[in-house]
Protein backbone atom coordinates (compact mmCIF):
# COMPACT_ATOMS: atom_id res chain seq x y z
CA UNK A 1 0.00 0.00 0.00
CA UNK A 2 1.13 3.52 -0.63
CA UNK A 3 0.85 6.38 1.83
CA UNK A 4 -2.27 7.82 0.13
CA UNK A 5 -4.21 4.57 0.62
CA UNK A 6 -2.99 4.36 4.22
CA UNK A 7 -4.22 7.90 4.94
CA UNK A 8 -7.59 7.21 3.30
CA UNK A 9 -8.03 3.99 5.28
CA UNK A 10 -7.14 5.79 8.51
CA UNK A 11 -9.52 8.64 7.65
CA UNK A 12 -12.39 6.20 6.99
CA UNK A 13 -11.68 4.28 10.21
CA UNK A 14 -11.74 7.51 12.23
CA UNK A 15 -15.01 8.65 10.63
CA UNK A 16 -16.60 5.26 11.21
CA UNK A 17 -15.46 5.27 14.85
CA UNK A 18 -16.84 8.78 15.41
CA UNK A 19 -20.18 7.82 13.85
CA UNK A 20 -20.41 4.74 16.07
CA UNK A 21 -19.60 6.78 19.18
CA UNK A 22 -22.23 9.36 18.24
CA UNK A 23 -24.89 6.65 17.90
CA UNK A 24 -23.96 5.09 21.23
CA UNK A 25 -23.83 8.49 22.97
CA UNK A 26 -27.33 9.41 21.81
CA UNK A 27 -28.87 6.16 23.01
CA UNK A 28 -29.71 6.74 26.66
CA UNK A 29 -32.31 4.71 28.54
CA UNK A 30 -35.84 6.10 28.84
CA UNK A 31 -36.10 5.16 32.51
CA UNK A 32 -34.58 6.06 35.85
CA UNK A 33 -35.70 4.04 38.89
CA UNK A 34 -35.11 7.11 41.07
CA UNK A 35 -38.16 8.73 39.40
CA UNK A 36 -40.45 5.71 39.70
CA UNK A 37 -44.01 6.40 40.89
CA UNK A 38 -46.50 4.08 42.47
CA UNK A 39 -48.36 1.71 40.13
CA UNK A 40 -51.65 2.80 38.59
CA UNK A 41 -54.51 1.95 41.02
CA UNK A 42 -56.71 -0.14 38.71
CA UNK A 43 -59.02 -1.03 41.58
CA UNK A 44 -59.85 2.69 42.06
CA UNK A 45 -60.62 3.41 38.39
CA UNK A 46 -64.13 4.79 37.79
CA UNK A 47 -66.10 5.98 34.78
CA UNK A 48 -66.87 9.32 36.43
CA UNK A 49 -65.78 12.37 34.45
CA UNK A 50 -65.60 16.10 35.02
CA UNK A 51 -65.88 18.89 32.44
CA UNK A 52 -62.18 19.69 32.84
CA UNK A 53 -60.49 19.74 29.45
CA UNK A 54 -56.96 18.55 28.68
CA UNK A 55 -55.15 19.57 25.52
CA UNK A 56 -51.93 18.18 24.12
CA UNK A 57 -49.67 20.69 22.41
CA UNK A 58 -46.59 18.84 21.18
CA UNK A 59 -44.84 17.59 24.28
CA UNK A 60 -47.00 19.62 26.67
CA UNK A 61 -50.27 18.77 28.41
CA UNK A 62 -52.52 21.68 29.32
CA UNK A 63 -55.32 21.22 31.86
CA UNK A 64 -58.13 23.78 31.95
CA UNK A 65 -60.42 23.66 34.98
CA UNK A 66 -63.58 25.25 33.63
CA UNK A 67 -65.57 24.20 36.70
CA UNK A 68 -66.24 26.01 39.97
CA UNK A 69 -64.55 23.18 41.90
CA UNK A 70 -60.99 23.47 43.23
CA UNK A 71 -58.66 20.55 43.85
CA UNK A 72 -56.00 20.27 46.54
CA UNK A 73 -52.73 18.44 45.95
CA UNK A 74 -53.50 15.48 43.68
CA UNK A 75 -51.98 13.05 41.22
CA UNK A 76 -52.62 13.34 37.48
CA UNK A 77 -52.60 10.01 35.64
CA UNK A 78 -52.14 9.72 31.85
CA UNK A 79 -53.10 6.55 29.94
CA UNK A 80 -53.44 4.55 33.17
CA UNK A 81 -49.67 4.39 33.50
CA UNK A 82 -47.87 7.72 33.89
CA UNK A 83 -48.25 9.95 36.95
CA UNK A 84 -47.32 13.50 37.92
CA UNK A 85 -48.05 15.36 41.12
CA UNK A 86 -50.33 18.40 40.90
CA UNK A 87 -49.88 20.92 43.73
CA UNK A 88 -53.47 22.10 43.31
CA UNK A 89 -55.98 23.19 40.69
CA UNK A 90 -58.17 26.17 41.46
CA UNK A 91 -61.51 26.84 39.81
CA UNK A 92 -60.90 28.45 36.42
CA UNK A 93 -57.16 27.72 36.55
CA UNK A 94 -55.06 26.56 33.62
CA UNK A 95 -51.85 24.54 34.19
CA UNK A 96 -49.31 23.16 31.74
CA UNK A 97 -47.03 20.15 32.22
CA UNK A 98 -44.22 18.77 30.12
CA UNK A 99 -45.27 15.20 29.30
CA UNK A 100 -41.67 14.01 29.76
CA UNK A 101 -42.11 14.73 33.49
CA UNK A 102 -44.83 12.04 33.75
CA UNK A 103 -43.33 8.76 34.99
CA UNK A 104 -44.57 5.22 35.53
CA UNK A 105 -43.83 2.71 38.28
CA UNK A 106 -40.55 1.70 36.58
CA UNK A 107 -39.32 5.28 36.22
CA UNK A 108 -39.95 5.38 32.46
CA UNK A 109 -40.90 8.79 31.13
CA UNK A 110 -43.86 9.41 28.84
CA UNK A 111 -42.81 9.24 25.17
CA UNK A 112 -43.69 12.82 24.30
CA UNK A 113 -41.68 12.97 21.09
CA UNK A 114 -39.54 15.92 20.08
CA UNK A 115 -37.17 16.88 17.28
CA UNK A 116 -34.69 14.05 17.93
CA UNK A 117 -37.22 11.29 18.61
CA UNK A 118 -36.54 7.81 17.34
CA UNK A 119 -40.13 6.57 17.55
CA UNK A 120 -43.62 7.99 17.20
CA UNK A 121 -44.91 9.89 20.26
CA UNK A 122 -47.43 8.13 22.48
CA UNK A 123 -50.95 9.58 22.13
CA UNK A 124 -52.74 10.96 25.19
CA UNK A 125 -55.97 8.97 25.42
CA UNK A 126 -57.02 9.09 29.08
CA UNK A 127 -56.30 11.74 31.72
CA UNK A 128 -57.51 11.25 35.31
CA UNK A 129 -57.09 12.94 38.65
CA UNK A 130 -56.69 11.16 41.97
CA UNK A 131 -57.34 13.53 44.90
CA UNK A 132 -55.37 11.39 47.34
CA UNK A 133 -53.82 7.96 47.67
CA UNK A 134 -56.57 5.38 48.14
CA UNK A 135 -59.27 7.67 46.68
CA UNK A 136 -61.13 6.92 43.44
CA UNK A 137 -59.98 8.48 40.18
CA UNK A 138 -62.06 10.92 38.16
CA UNK A 139 -61.59 11.36 34.40
CA UNK A 140 -61.00 14.56 32.51
CA UNK A 141 -62.01 15.27 28.92
CA UNK A 142 -59.01 14.65 26.64
CA UNK A 143 -59.37 16.88 23.58
CA UNK A 144 -57.66 15.25 20.63
CA UNK A 145 -55.44 17.61 18.74
CA UNK A 146 -53.63 17.80 15.44
CA UNK A 147 -50.65 15.83 14.18
CA UNK A 148 -49.18 14.79 17.54
CA UNK A 149 -51.79 13.56 19.97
Amino acid sequence: MNSYNDRMLLKHCILLSLAALACVGCNRPNFDPAYATRPYPFDLHTTDTLPIQTFRDGKYLEIVNSTDESWAASTIWVNQQYAHELPGLAAGQRVTFNLVDFRNDLGESFNAGGPFRTREPTPVRLVEIQPGEGQPLVGFIAIRGGAVE
